[in-house]
């Protein structure tokens, strides 16, 4: 029998390639879709814990400013805290969605990879926490009188090596407790130990920036974040498929 007829059949080399499984890359960026498509329709992930952080960026700037000195130093802690808390806000309403109508099985029972599903959530995550840093980043320049041009790129880069860190541990354990009661607050309680030397290194960093040292002089506190993204993102590749079973 020749390969066209087998093809005819449903049988042979044509048949196994119309059921070939997407790359990883492709699946993970299925799960980036639909993230970005559902945030693009309901804007309730961004818009949400944007206004979050902003109500606490400009708490802070009416109870702690202090003056032009203590502005840099206060300045530094008021952005990471409303990152990090807009980023828990953030996570949980992410794995709500999966959780309503059972979205979430529906993925699992599909021919994802758990891996690729793992790092198409991360990715979604981290752009919607990469948008409440564009928002908190030049509010709180303005509320504590920062000179954005002089800072900007070095407050990004902490940003990006920061905030993969976040990303991958808010995903791997979001999923964890997705299907818990009080999901909201064991993810805080699980989040916050296991972020704090990315967290501690961030406001360090941004602190010494605002301070007047050069982005150079920074590259310990980059490397160690830089450490623990990679940290989080491998652990969470490997364990996800174990934990976001039921």
């Amino acid at each position: 029998m020749t390969r066209m007829q087998e093809a005819a059949l449903g049988r042979g080399p044509a048949r196994e390639g119309a059921r070939r499984l997407p790359s990883f890359g492709a699946q993970a960026l299925l799960v980036l879709r639909k993230d970005l498509t559902i945030e693009a329709r309901t804007g309730e992930v961004v818009v949400t814990s944007s206004f979050f952080a902003v109500l606490l960026v400009v708490l802070a700037s009416l109870s702690l400013f202090g003056g032009p000195g203590m502005a840099r130093v206060v300045a530094s802690g008021v952005i990471w805290l409303s990152i990090t808390f807009a980023a828990v806000l953030a996570l949980g309403r992410t794995w709500q969605r999966e959780r309503e109508e059972g979205a979430l099985d529906g993925l699992l029972v599909s021919p994802l990879s758990r891996s690729a599903l793992f790092v198409g959530k991360l990715l979604g995550i981290l752009i919607f926490l990469c948008l409440i840093s564009l928002v908190v980043i030049p509010l709180t320049a303005l509320f504590f009188s920062l000179d954005l041009d002089r800072y900007g790129g070095g407050l990004a880069c902490i940003a990006l090596a920061a905030l993969p860190g976040v990303a991958a541990a808010g995903t791997l354990f979001g999923s964890m407790t997705v299907r818990t009661g009080a999901r909201d607050l064991l993810l805080a309680i699980v989040l916050f130990p296991l972020l704090s030397p990315t967290l501690l290194s961030a406001v360090a960093a941004t602190r010494e920036l605002l301070g007047g040292a050069p982005l150079v002089e920074l590259t310990d506190f980059l490397r160690l974040m830089v450490v623990f993204d990679i940290v989080f993102t491998a652990g969470g590749v490997a364990l996800f498929g174990t934990l976001v079973e039921r």
